[in-house]
């Protein structure tokens, strides 16, 4: 499609957890296209996308070679930062508005490193895709003369919540705790203040996530388009919401998940990048543990790679798991307080609580990082305990695996309220880090969700649902293009057709 000298410069924000989607984004169209893609970041990044780029190598998967990567200057001491920290991974909760504020040092370069693509190629980029997150970069797009898109790496709904949430702070006109969210159609846009961040709680337009918040996302708004990590059928709400909030055209062309789209038990290779460590439990010794047990029979817990829960919650946890008496594979990090890098202690579970795991077979610890692609495509796993990140949602449906949420930061609470109100397929547990959680909680929600009747059952098969529809957003067998297929046709069509009509 189109000339294969094309060129798109793709910007992701800060965050392992939005570069692998731009990575996966990148490939889509240098598959379809043939075109140059050059993705920007910072030095520290680029070396962690260029050796998942080897790993893919490695698997078998076809590295393309029209993929550049590019580092951008950036010293994170310069902004009160610890030393060598350019990403949010581990990032203490106290620092990340200071990772936000330090993006916009990538301002200049950026247009300079535009500017010298220009010279080279004798003509401009087709376009620039940026992190909504990384909204200047459409100012940067709009001073080179070229087009700018916004890729949101979350999902519609949840990126429709916190547009709304940050530019137009609608919690401050709430009323007995209950407000209306802008762009949000009347029969979904009641949201409670108990459902939001504790930043967000307090956001009042002059404090610091307000400030940085408003000045990274508001010139998103003034792009061609925006595109999505999602799939248009199973999020008709949020894409009509960000439609009400932007006026711009929206592409679905999820789910840019790093592994091939497979339905649950299917046996080919998952490739799954890591995050820069090895796995706390090896994907064969993790097979052979959940082989031993009966189909949907196993809780999988994990909070992603950049949160985590308080010392008496992780205590809850442990107990209602075991009263509950359900398999599980929990993969535990250390608690607020302590270096989230730091060694596990025993004290932080209840006493001989391994052991006794261990030597009945009930519970899988795994230290820092489990293969969760692997897991998740099990026939054993039933349902997966989670912090409701994009990239764990998405997983977790494509596999048909219904969900027990655990907001904790972000969009995470907005994603948790479409999983159970929108589509069905979730119960929540509680929320944040400073929630009480009591081991009886546990076992409750547990007992529901892996249920073989009623509501669990009713789960399973939404689930399954969704997962199929996953799964059919991305097929192409002969005449058939599922919709996200489409949409990344329809949004190449477009860039250039305007292009055409510009000049």
């Amino acid at each position: 499609m189109g000339d294969p000298q094309e060129h798109i410069v793709m910007f992701p924000f800060l965050a392992i957890g939005h570069m692998i989607p731009f990575l996966a984004l990148a490939k889509k169209i240098q598959e379809r296209t043939n075109y140059k893609i050059t993705i920007v970041s910072t030095p520290f990044n680029i070396k962690y996308l260029s050796s998942t780029i080897a790993k893919d190598s490695t698997q078998q998967i076809q590295n393309p070679n029209n993929i550049s990567l590019v580092s951008l200057p950036y010293n994170s001491s310069d902004h009160g930062l610890p030393p060598n920290t350019e990403n949010t991974e581990a990032l203490p909760l106290k620092d990340m508005v200071t990772i936000f504020n330090s993006t916009f040092s990538l301002k200049d370069p950026l247009k300079k490193l535009i500017l010298e693509i220009i010279e080279k190629d004798g003509k401009s980029p087709l376009c620039i895709i940026s992190d909504t997150f990384m909204g200047f970069a459409s100012e940067v797009a709009k001073s080179c003369g070229i087009f700018h898109v916004s890729f949101t790496t979350a999902g519609a709904y949840g990126t429709a919540a916190y547009l709304s949430i940050w530019l137009n702070l609608p919690h401050l006109l709430a009323i007995d705790g209950v407000f209306k969210m802008p762009g949000f159609d009347d029969s979904c846009s009641l949201f409670s203040v108990n459902q939001l961040h504790p930043f967000m709680k307090s956001a009042n337009g002059n404090d610091p996530w307000s400030k940085v918040l408003k000045s990274l996302l508001s010139p998103s708004f003034d792009s061609l388009g925006f595109l999505c990590n999602s799939v248009e059928e199973i999020e008709p709400m949020g894409i009509k919401a960000i439609k009400n909030l932007t006026k711009l055209p929206v592409w679905c062309i999820g789910p840019l998940l790093p592994q091939c789209i497979l339905k649950k038990g299917e046996k080919d290779q998952i490739f799954e990048p890591r995050i820069g460590k090895d796995h706390g439990l090896s994907p064969e010794k993790c097979i052979s543990w959940l082989d031993k047990h009966p189909q949907s029979s196993v809780l999988y817990i994990s909070f992603g790679s950049q949160n985590t829960i308080s010392t008496s919650q992780m205590m809850a946890l442990a107990l209602g798991l075991e009263e509950s008496e359900v398999p599980f594979i929990w993969v535990i990090r250390p608690p607020i307080g302590f270096d989230i890098k730091g060694e596990f202690r025993s004290e932080w579970l209840p006493k001989g609580y391994q052991e006794r795991m261990l030597k009945s077979q009930k519970g899988l610890i795994v230290k820092s990082w489990a293969p969760q692609l692997q897991i998740l495509s099990h026939n054993s796993t039933g349902a997966f305990l989670t912090h409701c990140g994009w990239n764990s949602v998405l997983e977790s449906l494509n596999q048909g695996v219904p969900i027990i949420s655990w907001p904790l930061a972000a969009e995470q609470a907005f994603n948790s309220k479409m999983l159970m109100e929108e589509m069905g397929v979730c119960v929540e547990l509680t929320k944040g880090f400073s929630s009480v959680v009591e081991k009886e909680d546990v076992k409750k929600v547990v007992d529901i969700v892996l249920g073989k009747n009623g509501i669990g059952k009713e789960m399973k098969e939404k689930a399954n649902e969704i997962g199929m529809c996953i799964r059919g957003a991305v097929k192409e067998e002969g005449n058939f293009k599922g919709s996200s297929v489409k949409a990344l046709d329809d949004f190449i069509s477009t860039l250039l057709s305007r292009r055409n009509m510009s000049s």
